[in-house]
């Protein structure tokens, strides 16, 4: 069965990078090919990405941000690579890229949902600086073990779902995760159109041609009243709320509210409010052209749930039946990591991607501040690119300002840290959060003696970087990255790594065309 998938995953990707170019791509560097009404169609929108600069230790010690496991950017990317055309530069989000794959970080013991792994080495695209990684590893969680859900589909039908990568594929997707649930799990369905409605109440998964047959049903028209079907979805959410249970809504959209409230802004804070209710909301994005990939990553944050792109029926295979207990079922919430650097060890450093995740260094003890949230079974991955204190040209330990100075402590020159790794979590059920200290040791070794999951993740980054054409992407390249990639494959069951080399050959093949 794995063979079969890894075989057909591959297939698919190099099928469809042989195919002709998307007449929808919001690519800057427009296909001149392309007629220009049909340009003017494409209504896709990503946020603007500001890349994080480095930071000095002795002004800055403190790098804090929430985790991510959202993965759309990844299937996103690669659904514009598979149609021969590079994504906008918004549409990539480097953490999102190096978190679409799992790493094989020790698993967490005791009664700690989560365990803590660091990795400390050159950084391959400027080996002047080193590379830091951290790993979060979440407990995993046999079927059996799940509890039982509480489920809430909010399928959008407007006109705009009607072509293949849309309601159909939707449809295709939720037959997939309708299979994997047991008898004690509750399924409705709630859709909306130039209005929201019913299609389904809450019904036992003991009656699968039921809702399968209700799915079936569905067809596209109308405008859409995104946020009437959200209101609707949570009130069924709460009607049949199992206390011990998971309780979400599924929203499955393209993104584009257009009737009642639609503004980014109404939204989050609708979404914001309903989250006390314990219900979480998580986003599958689907289709090309009318993208909301901004909105739909903002509900999904704010509902205390994840943001996925399926792209084809593969990633909704990984989504929604492989990694069914990550992606429905929350282990801790308000997930924030905040790192302090050693200023006698560490000149500076520069966290890479979670722009959009960036806390204010108060708001790591502020139960208050909302954070990111880790699925049964998911791992989250940061990686730092620092500059060492031999390394640069100021060797100073301290900062003279006109009313203060700045200096590290006789402890920062006594140990051998680069620092120390805070996180700060809840358990799902509670607003009280607890607080996990790592340590972590300057332990360099040298690149090929660093694990596979170091490799591999450096060589994801160093693609995120070529992508965004960064400015730190200093001697990065798609040789190089393969290379890398090929190198630390290892046993790759799933076929994700593979596919991921040959999405980087593609992507090396385009630019080579521009």
């Amino acid at each position: 069965m794995k063979t079969t998938f890894k075989i057909l995953l591959t297939i698919v990707l190099l099928s469809a990078c042989g195919e002709k170019k998307s007449e929808e791509s919001p690519n800057m560097m427009m296909d001149l090919s392309v007629p220009v009404e049909e340009t003017i169609l494409n209504t896709e929108e990503y946020n603007v990405i500001q890349e994080n600069n480095f930071v000095e230790v002795l002004k800055n010690p403190l790098s804090t941000f929430s985790i991510d496991v959202d993965a759309a950017s990844y299937s996103n990317t690669r659904r514009y690579i598979s149609q021969g055309q590079l994504p906008p530069v918004d549409a990539v989000r480097i953490e999102e890229l190096v978190n679409y794959f799992d790493y094989n970080y020790p698993e967490p013991q005791d009664s700690q949902p989560f365990s803590v792994y660091t990795e400390f080495s050159e950084c391959p695209w400027n080996m002047d600086h080193q590379l830091l990684h951290i790993g979060l590893q979440g407990k995993k969680m046999q079927k059996e073990q799940l509890p039982p859900n509480n489920l809430v589909f909010l399928l959008d039908v407007s006109g705009s779902m009607e072509d293949s990568n849309k309601l159909p594929l939707l449809k295709s997707s939720f037959h997939l995760l309708v299979e994997q649930l047991g008898k004690d799990d509750k399924i409705a369905i709630v859709v909306y159109a130039g209005s929201a409605g019913l299609v389904l109440p809450s019904t036992s998964c003991d009656q699968k041609d039921k809702i399968i047959q209700a799915i079936n049903d569905l067809e596209a028209s109308g405008s859409t009243a995104g946020a009437e079907g959200i209101i609707q979805a949570y009130q069924i959410a709460e009607a049949n709320f199992q206390k011990n249970g998971n309780n979400r809504i599924i929203l499955a959209t393209d993104g584009d509210f257009n009737v009642g409230v639609s503004s980014e802004a109404e939204l989050v804070r609708l979404i914001e409010k309903k989250r006390e209710t314990g219900i979480f909301l998580s986003v599958l994005g689907f289709g090309t052209g009318n993208l909301k990939d901004a909105k739909m990553e903002q509900l999904a944050d704010q509902g205390n749930g994840n943001y996925y792109y399926i792209d084809n029926l593969f990633e909704a295979q990984k989504v929604l039946v492989t990694e069914m207990g990550g992606t429905l079922n929350t282990i801790a919430k308000d997930v924030k990591i905040q790192v302090e650097f050693n200023p006698t060890k560490v000149y500076q450093y520069r966290l890479i991607g979670y722009e959009n995740r960036a806390l204010k260094n108060e708001d790591f003890e502020n139960d208050a501040k909302d954070a990111g949230e880790l699925g049964a079974g998911h791992a989250v991955t940061a990686i730092y690119e620092i500059v060492l204190k031999d390394k640069a040209v100021d060797t100073a330990t301290e900062v003279k300002y006109k009313y203060q100075t700045i200096q590290a402590s006789p402890d920062a020159h006594a140990n051998n840290e680069l620092g120390i790794l805070n996180l700060r979590y809840k358990d799902p059920d509670s607003d009280k959060s607890k607080l996990v200290e790592h340590k972590i040791l300057n332990n360099q070794v040298s690149f090929d003696q660093t694990s596979d999951d170091f490799k591999f993740a450096a060589a994801v980054v160093e693609y995120g970087l070529l992508l965004r054409a960064s400015a730190y992407k200093n001697k990065a390249s798609f040789n190089q990255v393969i290379k890398l990639a090929k190198l630390s494959k290892g046993e790759d069951q799933q076929g994700y790594r593979e596919a991921f080399i040959k999405m980087v050959e593609t992507t090396e093949a385009i630019y080579k065309q521009q």
